[in-house]
């Protein structure tokens, strides 16, 4: 028995130093590709699996930030917004999921659903990202206007609401997609003030949610070990080979990877 645990604790460090290694080379979050691995590739229930990335998410991200902060890289009025936004939504979130657990009814599907939606989200964003960029700059669009007029801080708030939702139900939002609304609803700002921002946001959301989870009882913290320690490394060899490949090939790749397994977890 011994050995088995040694076996599969090894093959989730494993699946933690690949998962790294995207992160590294992409910069995409892990909750895409960790979530799916866990549950699909070593069978771990759906909402073990979202509430222990989550708090892998919130130690992660955390070291990024540190460096993005010297940097003054981070909006933290901006952040402030959307966690006006997520928070409240993922406290909500966690208490629906408590009232359906504690009433003996399967969210399994629930979960991998809101996974599924929001890992094809992340596809479609990643394909036509450079095409989102460009429609967000463009002030003859009617709608921007609105956008980035006095309303601007409502629904940067609102957007908060949609990603603290996701990022509860699926561990997936805090990344890309939360960069896309960012990129929409701050045009002006730099890619790495909008990427810098967006990481910001995720580790209060991944915290909180991840606590949340974990008083729900649905946190492997075996897991969560084997997850940081395959990971780290994986990070740090990703972000060295990452400038090998093209961004467009390696974001087409990441996309049609993300989207078939969007598709697969469709209950």
């Amino acid at each position: 028995m011994e050995f088995i645990l040694t076996i599969e604790f090894l093959y989730k460090i494993a699946a933690g130093f690949s998962v790294g290694f995207v992160i590294g080379m992409t910069g995409v979050g892990g909750g895409s590709l960790m979530t799916p691995i866990l549950v699909l590739g070593f069978h771990i229930p759906p909402a073990v699996a979202v509430g222990t990335d989550l708090l892998y998410a919130a130690i992660t991200k955390s070291v990024g930030v540190f460096a993005h902060q010297k940097q003054g890289n981070i909006k933290w009025k901006v952040v402030s917004l959307l966690c006006m936004g997520s928070i409240p939504a993922s406290l909500v979130s966690i208490f629906v999921i408590k009232q359906l657990n504690d009433s003996g009814i399967n969210y399994d599907s629930l979960i991998l659903n809101t996974l599924s939606f929001a890992m094809i989200l992340t596809a479609i964003f990643l394909i036509f990202r450079n095409q989102w960029n460009k429609l967000s700059k463009n002030e003859h669009f009617g709608f921007l206007k609105i956008l980035h007029s006095k309303y601007t801080e409502h629904f940067t708030i609102f957007a908060g609401i949609l990603i603290g939702t996701l990022v509860t139900f699926s561990s997936v939002g805090a990344g890309v997609i939360g960069a896309a609304f960012l990129f929409f609803l701050y045009p002006k700002y730099k890619t790495i003030e909008v990427v810098a921002t967006d990481l910001a946001h995720a580790i209060p959301i991944t915290a909180i949610a991840g606590i949340g989870h974990a008083n729900l009882g649905t946190v492997n913290y075996i897991l969560l070990l084997s997850l940081i320690i395959g990971s780290l490394p994986g990070i740090y060899l990703g972000s060295h080979v990452g400038g090998l490949i093209p961004d467009k090939i390696m974001r087409m790749i990441l996309a049609s990877m993300l989207l078939v397994i969007g598709i697969l977890l469709i209950q």
